[in-house]
Formats: structure tokens, C-alpha cells, sequence
């Protein structure tokens, strides 16, 4: 049975009608976000506590940069977080 509208109750956009950017996010972007801002927390981590044996030994102080940059693509996510 088909529902009424009463004059009173506001109008909610239907799922077709709302844009893409009004949509929540999918249920795996959460735990990517937080994932890459961990990964390269823990990246630069390593590499100091390791006394520059790790992750990579050839990139010497790159290891820093590689570490901030993929920290860097989980805080751009939080722009597009619903």
C-alpha cells in the first residue's frame, strides 16, 4: 500500500535524486584512511628507530618523505569523509 504524504511532513530527496558528493562513504574508507595516516606514521617510525636500517636502507632520508607522503593521502581522505 502506497504511503501518503501529509502537508507537513518535509520532502526527503530520494537515493536517485541526491547527488553523489550527499552520499555517505562506503563502509571500507574508514579503515583505508586511518590505515595510510598508521602506515606512514609508522614508516618514519621505524626508519628512526632503526637507526636508518629500515624500511628501505637505500633511500637514506627519502624514507622520511615516503612516510609523511602516504600519512598525506589519508589526511586527504578526511576532506572527502561523510
Amino acid at each position: 500500500m502506497a504511503r501518503t504524504k501529509s502537508r507537513n511532513e518535509p520532502e526527503r530527496p530520494s537515493t536517485e535524486n541526491r547527488s553523489r558528493e550527499d552520499l555517505p562513504n562506503p563502509v571500507w574508507f574508514k579503515p583505508v584512511m586511518f590505515g595510510f595516516m598508521l602506515l606512514g606514521l609508522a614508516w618514519i617510525i621505524v626508519y628512526y628507530l632503526s637507526g636508518s636500517q629500515y624500511p628501505i636502507p637505500a633511500l637514506e632520508n627519502w624514507n622520511i618523505l615516503i612516510g609523511f607522503g602516504i600519512a598525506f593521502i589519508g589526511f586527504l581522505m578526511t576532506t572527502r569523509w561523510r
